[in-house]
């Protein structure tokens, strides 16, 4: 006789209400409710393909990584070219600063069509690891 072994794949976000935030101008330059990001969980998340999926699109100065996306802007030296703020709004919802992008509102649930069970009224990130991808994509600089 076999055993049954079933195993559920848990979401990755907690569902939890979005917090506040003030766009101004490109940038939100709040951190998302006062956190402080971790630069090393950041680079986690972005190189990870189920949680972040950053690099299904983009490129990331990272030897080791291998299959990398190019239909996105490469990420080498973001640090350099945009503040935290800017990165933040980016992730937050890039479709405020060009409505016709491609890339997901990591930090938004309202107004998405054909959304995937797994985040349906969730972030795709929560508000720590949206500000701990900032702290990662700060220091990448020149």
């Amino acid at each position: 006789m076999t055993g049954l072994v079933v195993v559920t794949w848990a979401a990755a976000v907690v569902a939890e209400p979005l917090a506040p935030f003030v766009v101004t101008g490109d940038a939100i330059a709040a951190p998302l409710v006062g956190l402080v990001g971790d630069a090393a969980r950041g680079r986690g998340i972005v190189r990870d393909r189920v949680v972040g999926n950053c690099l299904i699109c983009h490129t990331v100065p990272e030897p080791d990584e291998l299959f990398m996306g190019n239909i996105a802007p490469d990420l080498k030296s973001v640090g350099t070219r945009l503040t935290a703020g800017q990165l933040r709004l980016r992730l937050v919802d890039q479709s405020r600063i060009n409505p016709k992008s491609v890339m997901p509102p990591y930090y938004r649930v309202d107004g998405l069509f054909r959304v995937g069970a797994r985040w349906k009224d969730r972030p795709a990130l929560s508000a720590q690891q949206i500000e701990d991808v900032v702290a990662y994509l700060a220091t990448l600089k020149e």
